[in-house]
């Protein structure tokens, strides 16, 4: 199944956002690709950098989820965008959000280009080599 092909079968009162999302992260990121693969028990959007999930974008009944490993794994990064999308409810590593005016793809965009000069792949390969 394709990116395309998920989004059109959620409600169609979230797609705008959904595609609006997927659109910034492959504008944003170069480095990713998106394939559409389960992830805790849902099929959700990965992208994915080097066979590493890098995002992910997942909608359930109640919210739409953007889960970012580079903020989980930043602080910093995760600090400055909670206060920068206070409508979001932030966890570790994912920004739950019920529309597109939680989470405006212009902040979204410069999320998404921050984390495309972290790269995932070698820190976690770092990570294998270290254990």
């Amino acid at each position: 199944m394709s990116a395309a092909d998920f989004i059109s079968q959620m409600p169609a009162e979230r797609q705008d956002t959904l595609t609006a999302i997927h659109n910034a992260i492959l504008a944003n990121d170069p480095s990713v690709i998106s394939v559409v693969k389960p992830m805790m028990g849902k099929e959700m959007i990965l992208y994915e950098e080097r066979c590493y999930m890098k995002y992910a974008l997942a909608s359930t009944q109640k919210h739409m989820s953007l889960h970012c490993l580079p903020m989980y794994m930043n602080p910093a990064l995760h600090a400055k965008y909670a206060g920068l999308l206070p409508a979001a409810k932030f966890q570790k590593g994912c920004i739950n959000f019920t529309d597109g005016e939680d989470l405006p793809i212009g902040v979204l965009a410069e999320l998404i280009t921050e984390c495309s000069f972290i790269d995932i792949a070698a820190m976690l390969e770092n990570r294998k080599k270290k254990s």
